[in-house]
């Protein structure tokens, strides 16, 4: 997926010049004051709906549920001024459909300092849970920095990536953080975000993908009624996925699973122009169809979906240029 763009904020226009002087009248603010010298967290908290609104609507492609699932669960979240657990996010999908990049987008229009930000939290198995071995170990500590880190700043997003990768038991140390209690271990933990991130019930996505393009049904007619449940079972029945036996799924923890739909080559070609796009160069059709005829398609009869989404269009790209 290409890289979230600044086209979507109303720099340099009317809007942007009301903002400046709504931002200088606001500096007298005790709030706003505080902000100044970074005393509260909640200053790098600030979210920008119409700006991610407008990234997804112009880069996410084929990803009508997606879009819809995550603007409204966190528009809900955010504007309750008391919610009574943290928001709890589980992407599912096959390779390169965009989850990553959803991610990315959310810490990008969620906080000021984006990824960099020190209130978000993104972990890796291979980086930082690497060896089996040391579960016990790893539990202590990821505990510990769950805790400490909603302590310092209760706003506050952590990100799970590659779940199928991460050993077992590991996420039963987040199932306190995640329910509808008010505090937990001394720590008010009700207005984080956790979000996890997996390839499990990709093919189960798919099939359900592929039936109705096999029954000439338009894919922005399926519904998540359809997929929940599969994704739901490809979990539960996943004993190298992270959730597995941690309680999480069987204590109805998460508030949305979030399908990604593989991606036809329309939406491929979409994800190139986009690449194209960021890099500054105008579309050329023959680059274009160059990675098109590149990528491998699946089923083999209908060669319909792209094995590996837009994953490797960037570097496509370079190589046809």
């Amino acid at each position: 997926m290409a890289a979230a763009s600044l086209g979507c904020r109303p720099w340099g226009s009317l809007l942007g010049l009301l903002g400046l002087v709504s931002a200088a009248a606001a500096a007298w603010d005790l709030t706003s004051l505080h902000c100044h010298f970074g005393a509260f967290c909640e200053c790098d908290f600030q979210p920008d709906f119409q700006g991610l609104e407008c990234d997804l609507a112009q880069h996410l492609a084929g990803q009508h549920l997606a879009k819809a699932l995550v603007v409204k669960a966190l528009k809900a979240f955010v504007q309750d001024p008391a919610p009574t657990k943290p928001l709890v996010l589980s992407l599912h999908g096959w390779t390169g459909t965009g989850k990553s990049y959803v991610s990315s987008l959310l810490a990008h229009y969620l906080f000021r300092g984006g990824l960099h930000s020190p209130h978000v939290h993104h972990f890796s198995p291979v980086i930082h849970f690497p060896h089996a071995s040391h579960l016990e170990r790893y539990k202590k500590e990821l505990k510990s920095w769950v805790q400490g880190n909603l302590t310092a700043c209760s706003r506050s997003l952590f990100l799970f990536d590659e779940m199928d990768k991460l050993a077992p038991g590991l996420m039963e140390v987040l199932r306190p953080f995640l329910g509808s209690s008010w505090v937990v271990f001394g720590t008010n933990y009700r207005k984080a975000i956790f979000i996890f991130i997996s390839n499990t019930g990709g093919e189960q996505i798919n099939q359900v993908a592929l039936e109705a393009w096999r029954s000439r049904r338009d894919r922005e007619e399926i519904r998540l009624q359809e997929l929940e449940l599969v994704i739901s079972q490809a979990v539960l029945d996943n004993p190298h996925h992270g959730f597995w036996r941690s309680g999480i799924m069987e204590e109805h923890l998460l508030d949305v699973l979030v399908p990604f739909l593989p991606l036809q080559r329309h939406h491929v070609r979409h994800c190139v122009l986009n690449e194209l796009a960021q890099l500054g160069l105008e579309p050329r059709e023959e680059v274009i169809q160059a990675v098109l005829d590149s990528t491998t398609f699946f089923p083999e009869k209908e060669q319909l979906f792209s094995s590996n989404g837009c994953k490797t269009v960037a570097s496509r790209i370079a190589f046809f240029l």
